[in-house]
């Protein structure tokens, strides 16, 4: 089994306290600001500071033009959808509900690498997309049945979540022969104009100077989560095995479900306490490594385990 380094947790640790939080920052910030417009200003604020990381760390930003293709294409899986849809749905839903919703991705991925990758899905792996379909049906079920309820934005989470998750399996298989830094300036880049672009198409009657609260959240996301955090999760997503981000996988949705009730005194249902566990079994089934078998078959006589 392949072991964590700390260089690996010393990203690990502040990448999960800063998604986790963002939750309630993003709830704050689209309160009374267009969202689409808001990601957008979060992008392109956020992009000179990965611009100044990579003249820091001395990493080239060219990237060779037979690479542009796929690296359009990885941008429109990881990011482009992601962020549209995502920010539409923490506009409507509670950042909570959205955190969950929005991290049911290791599942879809587990599921996608099973159908486009030929990675095994074993009957533990079967459990936790069970237990993932049980959490989003309790969370439907309470957007249905609840007048103020929105079950579309539950959707749109769900095919961002789906749609991150086939770029986190095409990252981990792409063959782009340039440093992961220098994919995430670019992909970064490229998602800003498609989300300026859809501010402007959609937005433009909006329009408004952001106030304090959205400049706070705005600033929050440029620096911590453009500048920062998706760098160190395309790094981690790009070199390791799903196993290598468990931890904060696990934990994202969970401080995005309290710090949304500590902070913007969100309700907390009985749905969300059971989908925020059945969310973390279904994560745990399938990211967790199996061990390996103890005993030393003769040759021939069968193939290691596979976790």
């Amino acid at each position: 089994m392949q072991t964590i380094s700390l260089r690996q947790i010393a990203l690990l640790v502040p990448l999960t306290l800063a998604w986790g939080l963002n939750w309630p920052v993003m709830k704050l910030g689209v309160a009374d600001y267009p969202p689409l417009t808001f990601r957008a200003l979060s992008l392109w604020l956020g992009l000179p500071v990965l611009g100044l990381a990579l003249v820091v760390m001395k990493t080239p930003f060219r990237v060779p033009r037979r690479h542009w293709p796929e690296l359009v294409w990885l941008a429109a899986t990881n990011m482009f959808v992601w962020h549209a849809c995502i920010i539409l749905a923490v506009k409507a839903l509670s950042s909570g509900r959205a955190a969950i919703l929005g991290y049911t991705m290791p599942v879809f991925s587990a599921v996608i690498g099973a159908l486009l990758f030929k990675t095994v899905l074993t009957r533990r792996g079967w459990l936790g997309v069970s237990a993932c379909a049980l959490g989003v049906g309790l969370l439907l079920w309470h957007e249905f049945t609840d007048l103020a309820g929105r079950p579309g934005y539950v959707a749109l989470a769900l095919v961002a979540a789906a749609t991150w998750a086939l770029g986190t399996q095409l990252l981990r298989h792409t063959r782009i022969e340039v440093p992961t830094l220098t994919l995430s300036f670019w992909m970064t880049a490229l998602t800003a104009v498609v989300m300026g672009l859809l501010s402007l198409l959609f937005e433009r009657p909006q329009w408004h100077t952001p106030g304090p609260a959205a400049w706070a959240a705005i600033a929050y996301n440029a620096v911590l989560i453009f500048g920062f955090a998706h760098a160190a999760w395309f790094y981690l997503a790009r070199g390791l095995p799903p196993v290598a981000s468990t931890l904060s996988v696990m934990l994202i949705p969970v401080l995005g479900v309290f710090s949304g009730a500590l902070w913007l005194g969100e309700t907390v249902y009985w749905q969300d306490w059971t989908a925020v566990a059945l969310m973390m079994v279904a994560i745990v089934s399938v990211l967790w490594p199996q061990r390996q078998r103890s005993d030393n078959p003769a040759p021939g006589a069968g193939q290691p385990a596979e976790g």
